[in-house]
């Protein structure tokens, strides 16, 4: 049987650890932002802009993380991190929630999961 061994240049591990990454910081942000909204008076309006911030600098933190190892093709690895992150989230969404649903807000979403995924791949390539 031949030994199979991972790379730390292979394009997979690197995503899968761009995934991991934007995941854990998409952690972290929310916890911050839930302490904040429980000690002051923000506003429920600003609930989902914040959320679509916070996914988005957290896909673009993991995305570009993710590809510095790489070198190469950073638009459509740091697509694909955007892509599996927004599948993630909405993997899990879905198992938490059974009225889960696609909306317009969901698109929008997954838009801006795949093009700040792209934008992190391009940093992340070109980073030295």
């Amino acid at each position: 049987m031949e030994n199979i061994q991972i790379s730390k240049n292979n394009p997979i591990t690197n995503i899968l650890k761009g995934v991991l990454i934007s995941l854990i910081t998409t952690v972290v942000l929310l916890i911050i932002f839930s302490i904040i909204l429980t000690y002051t008076n923000v506003q429920e309006n600003v609930i989902n802009p914040v959320i679509m911030i916070i996914t988005a600098i957290s896909i673009l933190i993991g995305s570009s993380i993710g590809n510095v190892k790489i070198k190469k093709n950073g638009l459509i690895n740091g697509g694909i991190v955007g892509a599996l992150y927004i599948m993630t989230i909405y993997l899990i969404s879905s198992l938490l929630n059974w009225r889960f649903s696609l909306e317009i807000q969901s698109i929008i979403m997954i838009a801006v999961s795949i093009l700040f995924g792209v934008l992190g791949g391009i940093i992340g390539v070109n980073r030295k």
